[in-house]
């Protein structure tokens, strides 16, 4: 038996590869789940006439709709994150962000996708994006969110800091810009 000497560089391609593969797994149940949360959410709003908010009824739907999912499928279906689920599609549903953009790409494409068809957050950064009245403001912090990486809480913290405004307001957007960069991008 021969002891052969280590292959680091092997070895890192490997764990790479996985890392890797491991990636597109995590972001492709992610990107799954928020299009179902979105086609979820459309549904409800059909089922409430039409669109047309019926307080009572509606939550009567969210309720009934709530006590069969949870049986069938444990916790992640509770009254408000199918009201989530609701206020996601209805803040989504007539713009063309980058959210509708990507859902759409992935809904008709099954072949090879480029990485920026794929805009789609984890459904923690629309719960705070969906927040966002103007829907200018929300595109921004959406792909700003995804170009740069960011976490929910590095999302919050760029919206706390009035990034969107400071921008909008700013004559020097390139100098805004690269501060943004150059701070706290994860």
């Amino acid at each position: 038996m021969t002891n052969k000497p280590s292959n680091n560089k092997f070895h890192s391609q490997i764990v790479n590869l996985l890392q890797s593969a491991k990636n597109k797994v995590v972001r492709s149940v992610n990107q799954t789940m928020v299009v179902t949360y979105f086609e979820i959410g459309k549904m409800i709003v059909e089922e409430e006439q039409d669109g047309k908010e019926r307080a009572d009824y509606g939550k009567e739907i969210l309720k009934g709709l709530s006590s069969v999912l949870k049986k069938e499928f444990g916790k992640g279906f509770s009254v408000d994150n199918l009201e989530n689920m609701r206020k996601f599609y209805l803040a989504y549903e007539k713009s063309e962000t980058a959210f509708r953009i990507s859902s759409k790409a992935i809904s008709e494409t099954t072949s090879r996708k480029s990485e920026n068809e794929n805009i789609i957050l984890s459904w923690s950064h629309y719960l705070k994006l969906m927040r966002i009245e103007d829907k200018n403001e929300r595109s921004f912090y959406e792909i700003e969110s995804f170009k740069n990486n960011w976490s929910v809480r590095e999302l919050q913290r760029q919206f706390d800091s009035a990034l969107y405004t400071r921008l909008v307001l700013s004559r020097d957007k390139d100098k805004v810009c690269f501060m943004k960069r150059n701070n706290h991008t994860r």
